[in-house]
């Protein structure tokens, strides 16, 4: 028989090996397919793992993780392919194990993987959905929003954290890193802060923005040291973030360095960021800067100003903020000057009143994010949330204001919260009812 129709058949009877033990995988107590095929045929071992993730179910999980030790990096990312699909709790492990991979395309599934099982449909807009690959390595496109987070009484294991951080910290591709940054941002990973501090030394701006924002998410103040040394950098992106992040975790030992950088710096967006990260520190020594920019013809530094005037809560400066409220003709400082008078003790809700300017702008897509975070901000004060009860039930309440004040008080309410919330996951809109319900959760998960 000639050499070439010996491999012919040596081929089928492989593939007839291969076939006759996936046709039976759950009935039988066999060893998987990899332990009966030759070790140089990963050809069929990865198709034996396909076969296997066809079957779905968590009972196929161990067989799969036997897969993720395979020499054949093709047949690992077959294997991890095939976990991330089934996507129940018991992947959890396999996925934590595939992490310690270190082939950056299975470190970059995994990791999706992780987060899609805390935030379902993950894996159909992280990276894993953009990755192509260009001969012996992969690139994929992150996307530009990155604001998504789990809630509150959602809490991700703190294993799938770690493995995640160690990622963040060391991967395999900077990709792999900035992936892995992003997925600790979103599941509000704070035992992995350590590595995301590691992350911000790194040479790659995507891997230091991606941790920035995470940081920034985490909101753990112990932080804020760590980023000072990016207030300078050179990448615009990543220097506005750090100092964003800077306010953010209020770390008050760098004012000086953002009055620096607000001083010296010639990019409008550079010098936006820096007062409002000093807005977000109120000092009696800024009170000059906060009244010297309340006037300046940069939408964006009128708006810093009122806030940093705002969080002062000097009665003095009523005033001028109620002067800058009914003059202001751009919708952002016009808000922004809503946030200070109510912070200055202005409560009412009628109709031209500044806290009602800010309740109503939860109808705009385009501004109800920054209505909401002023909102947030000032139901931490319980007279400001005794206001705001009344329009959860008021006639011409409209649904985005109702499911708007519900995120507010999920965030900022205290017990008194409670039962306007209940009341409103009653409500006869099913969208309000389950934001309600959602913000109920939330809640009793912000007050243990």
């Amino acid at each position: 028989m000639s050499p070439s129709r010996c491999r012919v058949l040596w081929g089928l009877c492989l593939a007839l090996t291969a076939s006759s033990l996936i046709a039976q995988p759950a009935a039988q107590n066999e060893a998987p397919p990899a332990a009966a095929q030759p070790p140089d045929d990963a050809k069929a071992r990865a198709k034996a793992v396909r076969e296997y993730g066809k079957a779905g179910g968590s009972e196929i999980i161990p067989k799969l993780d036997t897969y993720l030790a395979d020499p054949d990096v093709d047949v690992r990312r077959e294997a991890v392919k095939a976990i991330v699909d089934i996507g129940t709790q018991r992947s959890l492990d396999a996925l934590v194990k595939a992490c310690a991979d270190n082939d950056p395309e299975i470190q970059i599934r995994a990791t999706d993987g992780l987060v899609n099982f805390y935030v379902p449909g993950y894996v159909k807009t992280g990276l894993t959905a953009s990755l192509r690959r260009a001969g012996s390595s992969i690139k994929g496109k992150f996307t530009d929003t990155n604001d998504l987070v789990i809630d509150p009484y959602i809490q991700a294991r703190p294993e799938v954290v770690i493995a995640l951080g160690r990622i963040a910290s060391g991967g395999a591709s900077m990709e792999a890193r900035a992936n892995a940054a992003r997925a600790v941002g979103i599941l509000r990973g704070r035992e992995a802060l350590p590595d995301l501090e590691q992350a911000l030394r790194s040479k790659d701006s995507q891997v230091i923005y991606e941790a920035l924002v995470a940081i920034e998410k985490i909101r753990d103040r112990s932080s804020g040291p760590s980023i000072v040394f990016l207030l300078h950098d050179l990448n615009e992106k990543v220097q506005t973030t750090a100092i964003e992040a800077t306010g953010l975790l209020m770390n008050h030992d760098a004012i000086n360095e953002l009055r620096d950088v607000l001083d010296r710096s010639h990019n409008m967006k550079v010098k936006r960021a820096a007062l409002t990260a000093l807005a977000q520190m109120p000092d009696p020594q800024l009170h000059g800067i906060y009244v010297t920019y309340l006037d300046h013809k940069d939408d964006g530094l009128r708006e810093g100003a009122a806030e940093g005037l705002g969080r002062l809560k000097s009665p003095e400066d009523t005033a001028t903020l109620e002067r800058a409220f009914n003059n202001e003709s751009k919708t952002e400082p016009r808000l922004s000057a809503a946030f200070a008078l109510v912070n200055l003790g202005k409560r009412g809700m009628g109709e031209f009143d500044p806290l009602r300017y800010l309740v109503n702008n939860l109808n705009s897509a385009a501004y109800r994010g920054v209505s909401r975070a002023y909102l947030i901000e000032l139901a931490r004060d319980p007279e400001v949330r005794q206001s705001l009860y009344p329009a959860l039930k008021e006639a011409g309440v409209t649904k985005d204001e109702k499911t708007g004040l519900a995120e507010v008080l999920a965030v900022s309410g205290s017990q008194d919260a409670v039962a306007p919330l209940e009341a409103l996951s009653q409500d006869t809109d099913s969208e309000v009812s389950q934001a309600g319900l959602r913000a109920v959760k939330n809640l009793r998960a912000h007050l243990q």
